[in-house]
């Protein structure tokens, strides 16, 4: 699984930092002790981003969730 942000070179730097952290589950206390600032600059970076207009978009590999059904399983339902 991997995280694309589309729009990210609308953000700065730090944006992106706060963006990636965020939608990523990471709170803002959590976000403002790694990247060594106040929770009101997060909240600043983020309300700024989200200004910008970006959308995060999760990509998940292959059937990782387990809802894609092939052939053998098709072949199999119908089967007894």
């Amino acid at each position: 699984m991997h995280i694309e942000i589309r729009g990210a070179q609308k953000l700065s730097f730090r944006e992106k930092q706060v963006v990636t952290l965020k939608e990523t589950g990471v709170g803002a206390k959590q976000i403002a002790l790694r990247l060594k600032m106040s929770e009101s600059s997060v909240a600043t970076l983020y309300q700024r981003a989200r200004a910008k207009g970006y959308e995060t978009v999760i990509v998940i590999e292959g059937d990782a969730l387990g809802l894609i059904e092939t052939d053998e399983t098709e072949d199999n339902d119908g089967e007894q």
